[in-house]
């Protein structure tokens, strides 16, 4: 089969590698669409501490079962499937108190190669988070399981009221993300902090607010003439930038609530105002990834058929367009790209 690889650093090559076939309890998918992503486009550019480099590339994805192993239950070979692709192990401290984002199996055993033509899932992956997809749903929004369930785990942490205003520092796929749940569940002043007109674009399409500003310090004022001086609500860091983490409680009101949801790279250290904190009790949390009950969560979401997340893809490419997808993606030309392997 034909998959991609990243070499190094700002290399990938689409390389000829061995056909997988299922262990008795997995299965091998036939891609069908694979969307980029932010940690890819990092993961491209710099590398990633956790996925030593060369590396299969790729982890959004959706696709057809092209090979079911004898002791699978509840899928065979041809179905339409979307799948995250971590699970935790089931069994371990953290699993035992329903914290399986933090099993350490997790992101150790994290299936990564979906720019290519097959991957192989493992078991824990087959008995906790592979779904069937609907036959209405396009592969490419199915492919979007997986960062959807990271977003509902991190609105998990906080409460979100009908009339609340809530401030998503970013504009790319995460923040939209957030913004088309937030609207789905009738919250109708979405603000998103931008940097450019370009992904402003992206923002409005959505009927979400656009603030399109230098720096997220910059927000501060315009938040604050729409809250009547108060501060949002909400505030959800999407952006995985130190700076920004250190700006994003100063945007909350008195009473609010923070998200920072955007990682930053293990020994980042962050600068906040104790007394802001405290005296005007500003709630912080930091969630990371998902668990089983987000990613089923996701995939009833999606399964209604009224999510709309089509509106998150700008173009499909073929395998060998990986490279330009990942070009526009890094300007800002779309929220996310399809990259369609098995393209007939």
């Amino acid at each position: 089969m034909r998959g991609h690889v990243l070499l190094r650093p700002g290399q990938i090559e689409l390389c000829d590698l061995p056909l997988p076939t299922p262990d008795p309890d997995g299965v091998v998918v036939r891609i069908q669409a694979a969307l980029t992503c932010g940690t890819d486009l990092k993961m491209f550019l710099r590398g990633h501490p956790k996925f030593p480099i060369p590396t299969p590339f790729g982890h959004e994805f959706a696709g057809q079962l092209a090979a079911v192993g004898s002791h699978v239950r509840g899928f065979r070979e041809g179905d339409s499937i979307m799948a995250a692709p971590t699970a935790p192990c089931g069994a371990c401290y953290h699993c035992a108190r329903q914290e399986e984002n933090l099993c350490g199996q997790v992101m150790d055993t994290m299936v990564l190669g979906a720019y290519a033509e097959y991957i192989k899932l493992p078991a824990s992956i087959v008995n906790t988070n592979l779904y069937h997809k609907p036959g209405f749903l396009s592969y490419a929004e199915a492919a979007l399981l997986e960062p959807l369930a990271c977003v509902l785990h991190g609105l998990s942490h906080v409460r979100v009221l009908p009339d609340d205003t809530v401030v998503l520092l970013g504009a790319g796929a995460i923040a939209l993300l957030h913004a088309m749940v937030l609207r789905g569940r009738g919250v109708p002043r979405v603000v998103v902090v931008a940097r450019s007109e370009k992904r402003a674009e992206h923002v409005r399409a959505l009927g979400a607010i656009a603030l399109v500003v230098d720096d997220a310090q910059a927000a501060l004022e315009p938040i604050l003439e729409l809250t009547d001086g108060r501060g949002a609500d909400l505030v959800v860091e999407c952006t995985g930038q130190v700076d920004v983490w250190e700006v994003a409680p100063g945007l909350a009101r008195r009473g609010g609530q923070v998200v920072l949801f955007g990682g930053c790279p293990s020994g980042t250290f962050a600068r906040f105002d104790a007394g802001r904190l405290h005296y005007d009790q500003v709630r912080v949390v930091s969630p990371f990834h998902f668990t089983p009950r987000d990613v089923r969560a996701a995939h009833e979401m999606l399964s209604t058929g009224e999510f709309g997340g089509h509106a998150l893809v700008a173009a499909e490419y073929p395998l060998e367009g990986l490279a330009e997808a990942l070009r526009r993606h890094l300007r800002g030309d779309g929220a996310k790209f399809a990259i369609i392997p098995n393209a007939t």
